[in-house]
């Protein structure tokens, strides 16, 4: 079976291609990175709605990372596509007599949806915060952070983007179905700052991963100071492997940012030495008291395991005015 692909996406072949996939809404807003309100409104609107270019792009990957099944299950679903000409009619006259822009704006000014690799991200202002376990003030420029940490779905439309190589433990080249909300591991450093590069944003500092997960108060925890280990994806909790990355809701930073404590190690930009890089956050392996987000860390740049991922930053003009210009 050959390789199908769509020529304009609407929400006729949104929704087929969800329940190929078997997922929920839910499910594939997150495996996407938009909001389900979004996904929800794409269905409603058919054939009418036209997503804009970033999420056609989202789209096309997602299809084409998918099993020989889910796309045998989404040309049988689809059938017969629409005609040139009505494609471009209703491309030209929508129902309200307006262009379509379905993103839904994320709420306010300090949050963004990347325009490459389609991730929520946050902004950290410009100013001091109190950096490391003696607490020194440190001023950084302004810069926008992942929400998240990059998931098995962002990587499987990396993947698919651009031919790299999938990570050890997927199998046949596939994301775990399961884990398609976790983050990514067996990533090296030269794979995250791969992925990173091809996004157009970049690895943080660990002072930049450090301020998005303590604030700008010298707080131990992003949550606070307060040792609570039920916040984050520790050893104590005894789950031994990574969590959705929206799961600890309750441990987020002050920032908004998930698992800057726990679930799973992150590499940074700052190389500690030749050819070693800083790790932040701790892991599902650590116990809690690694997981205070000032504590230093770090790898060979060839380090492969089990419990290590990554983020992305970007600059905070750059990042905001190639996405809503």
């Amino acid at each position: 079976m050959a390789t199908i692909t769509v020529q304009r996406w609407t929400g006729r072949e949104i929704r087929a291609l969800r329940e190929a996939k078997r997922m929920s809404i839910r499910e594939f807003a997150g495996h996407l990175g938009v909001s389900e309100r979004m996904i929800s409104k794409w269905e409603a609107g058919g054939e009418a709605i036209i997503p804009r270019p970033v999420n056609q792009s989202a789209l096309d990957t997602s299809l084409a990372a998918s099993s020989m099944d889910v796309q045998a299950r989404f040309a049988d679903t689809v059938g017969p596509a629409p005609t040139p000409q009505a494609q471009e009619t209703t491309m030209s006259h929508p129902a309200n007599g307006q262009p379509h822009d379905d993103d839904i704006p994320v709420g306010d000014e300090h949050h963004i949806r990347h325009p490459v690799d389609g991730k929520l991200m946050t902004l950290v202002d410009a100013g001091i915060y109190f950096a490391g376990p003696n607490n020194e003030p440190v001023y950084l420029p302004a810069f926008y952070i992942d929400v998240y940490p990059t998931t098995n779905a962002d990587y499987a439309r990396y993947i698919a983007a651009t031919g790299a190589t999938p990570p050890q433990h997927w199998e046949d080249g596939q994301p775990p179905a399961d884990q398609l909300d976790h983050p990514i591991v067996f990533v090296t450093w030269h794979d995250a700052n791969a992925y990173a590069q091809w996004a157009g944003k970049s690895l943080p500092t660990s002072q930049q991963w450090e301020k998005a997960a303590r604030g700008t108060r010298g707080d131990i925890y992003p949550w606070g100071s307060q040792r609570t280990p039920a916040k984050c994806n520790c050893r104590e909790n005894g789950i031994r492997s990574t969590t959705p990355v929206d799961r600890y809701a309750s441990g987020v930073s002050p920032y908004g940012v998930y698992d800057m404590c726990g679930n799973t190690w992150e590499w940074c930009a700052t190389e500690s030495q030749a050819g070693r890089f800083e790790l932040k956050g701790s892991a599902f392996t650590s116990p809690f008291l690694r997981c205070t987000p000032s504590l230093f860390n770090d790898a060979s740049s060839d380090m492969n395991d089990d419990d290590t991922s990554f983020r992305c930053v970007a600059p905070s003009g750059s990042a905001r005015v190639e996405l809503l210009s």
